[in-house]
């Protein structure tokens, strides 16, 4: 009995599998078919020959108005200068810390990435930090810009106003 029955499983299993099977030519039919569909919606191609005429392009310069940096917030603090380029008037500060090697490690880092480092020491309520400065510049203008480039990767970079 058990014999019948796998004997009659299994002829359903090949009769099934073999009935399923789709044909070559069921897919070179429905190709044939999608190609002449797509060349009846192509227009007809037409040769047209058509006189252009041209005109010289007037230039204008366009003038961008001058930012104004006179509100960018400005820190005055009193630092000694520990390694580095040397500072001048206005100096973007990326990184502070408590440590001097953490604040060596971001310098060689921002170094290698092309900029004027410097590494400065501040005392902030009888503690000393290490200011990490990506860039130092005699116009507060070019200092700005150079933060607002640096502070999409080091959030609350700020500015260090020395006289």
């Amino acid at each position: 009995m058990k014999k019948y029955f796998l004997m009659g499983v299994s002829v359903s299993l090949v009769f099934a599998f073999t009935s399923c099977k789709s044909s070559e030519s069921a897919y070179k039919k429905a190709y044939e078919k999608a190609q002449a569909q797509q060349q009846a919606q192509q227009p007809a191609e037409t040769t047209e020959i058509v006189a252009v005429e041209t005109t010289p392009v007037q230039q204008t310069p366009v003038q961008t108005p001058a930012e104004d940096y006179s509100n960018v917030g400005v820190r005055t603090e009193s630092v000694s200068f520990v390694s580095g380029n040397p500072l001048k008037t206005y100096s973007v500060v990326v990184g502070s810390f408590g440590v001097q090697s953490n604040a060596t490690a971001l310098a060689n880092k921002l170094s290698g990435e092309g900029y004027t480092t410097s590494i400065v020491r501040a005392n902030v309520n009888g503690m000393d930090f290490y200011r990490v400065i990506a860039g130092s510049s005699d116009n507060k203008g070019t200092a700005a810009q150079l933060r607002n480039k640096l502070n999409s990767r080091y959030n609350g970079a700020w500015l260090l106003y020395q006289k």
